[in-house]
């Protein structure tokens, strides 16, 4: 069925029922019930991409995420997958496995509008590399102009500091967990960051060290250690943070993830948990509390910050000035079993 046939039907013009498909609240509300009413009747389905392409829209957004396995991520796109649908907008996915992406990998959708907005999830933007000839700070090639961007979760690179974002405040959140462990009684705790090149973490680093100071309590270079993020790579951290003398009493992971790794490289080398040593982790991920023993860790509302990081999108994409600064969601610390008092030296 054609739009003609339907406008036939309902006794108005084609251009009226296209007006009701776009607008439909600046059609009268006797017209509209004629226009629905044909529409039933023959079983009409407008063409969106036409419709969109009309408009000056395409309904798709591009996010861009480190790693779509992982836990905490999936957590996050099911809150940008919940307001997607309702708002009427399809979803492209792209993983960086934490690199950095090509700019004309992704050029083309954004330069060529077939994308209407894009999320980065603590994601550096391939759209936006100065001194590669191809964009400036805030546009793209030969003048190109980006289309709205919000960050979910953390900023990664300075150059992306006067985008919007929606996140947890991570140093007070990673001091607040800092602190749980001096309670215990812990005084040589061990942090095992992300990649050292990446903004992600940093602020988590930020707060352990903060807490660390304001007890008064050294923070040993050699207690610090690399875990790119991943278990693989605090598993290595591990080994690192136990060949050192004296070694930590505590363990601060700055993902759950690294956390499992750390976990299970110290049963491995002989040790409780959290008898002989404790671990607390950061995100709260589905895992954290059936892991042996349960984790203590930071809780961020994943799907929280999916939700408000695609309604900020669509706000933006509906031309609202939605600003520059970021939408601070709450966290909590989840105290379980996996962080006791240190052992008697």
């Amino acid at each position: 069925m054609s739009i003609k046939q339907v406008a036939k039907i309902a006794g108005v013009s084609i251009a009226t029922v296209s007006r009701y498909l776009n607008s439909p609240e600046h059609v009268r509300e006797k017209t509209r019930r004629k226009v629905q009413e044909a529409i039933l009747q023959t079983g009409y389905a407008p063409n969106a991409l036409a419709r969109n392409f009309r408009r000056g829209r395409t309904s798709l957004v591009v996010v861009i995420l480190p790693s779509v396995g992982d836990p905490f991520f999936a957590g996050v796109m099911r809150g940008i997958w919940r307001v997607a649908r309702e708002e009427g907008y399809s979803i492209l996915i792209r993983e960086t496995q934490f690199n950095t992406l090509e700019f004309d990998e992704y050029s083309d959708i954004v330069f060529s509008k077939q994308a209407d907005g894009i999320i980065l999830l603590a994601s550096t933007s391939p759209f936006m590399k100065e001194g590669n000839g191809k964009l400036g700070k805030n546009g793209g090639h030969k003048g190109e102009k980006l289309p709205p961007i919000v960050i979910g979760c953390e900023t990664v690179a300075p150059q992306l500091s006067h985008y919007p974002s929606v996140r947890v405040d991570n140093e007070s959140a990673a001091a607040e967990a800092t602190r749980h462990l001096i309670r215990l009684g812990h005084r040589r705790i061990g942090f095992i960051s992300g990649l050292h090149t990446s903004l992600l973490t940093r602020g988590r680093e930020q707060g352990y060290r903060q807490a660390m100071t304001e007890a008064g309590l050294e923070v040993a270079d050699n207690w610090i250690a690399e875990g790119r993020q991943t278990i693989e790579g605090a598993r290595g951290a591990v080994h690192y943070l136990l060949a050192q003398s004296p070694r930590p009493t505590a363990i601060f992971c700055a993902n759950d993830e690294m956390a499992m790794g750390a976990m299970h490289e110290l049963r491995r080398a002989g040790l409780r948990i959290p008898e002989d040593i404790s671990v607390l982790g950061f995100d709260d991920i589905r895992y954290a509390e059936v892991l042996d023993p349960p984790l203590t860790t930071v809780a961020q509302p994943a799907e929280e910050i999916g939700e408000h990081t695609m309604q900020r999108l669509c706000r933006a994409i509906g031309g609202d000035d939605i600003g520059g600064e970021p939408e601070i969601v709450p966290h909590r610390l989840v105290i379980r079993e996996s962080t006791g008092a240190p052992p008697a030296d």
